[in-house]
């Protein structure tokens, strides 16, 4: 019988980063993900590499 669960990625993400943030910033975070249909992951990950992609 063949492995269950979820299946193996290309782009293995091992690494956790926990911040803090204010409510008022995390309530922006939450809606801006809901507008733009995505996770508040993919928000954050996308303005880390836009921010530094702009610093290079």
């Amino acid at each position: 019988m063949t492995k269950m669960g979820r299946p193996k990625s290309d782009n293995v993400k091992k690494k956790v980063i926990s911040i803090r943030v204010s409510d008022q910033l995390y309530s922006q975070l939450l809606a801006y993900a809901e507008k733009h249909n995505l996770t508040t992951t993919d928000v954050v990950l996308r303005g880390v590499e836009t921010y530094i992609s702009k610093k290079e």
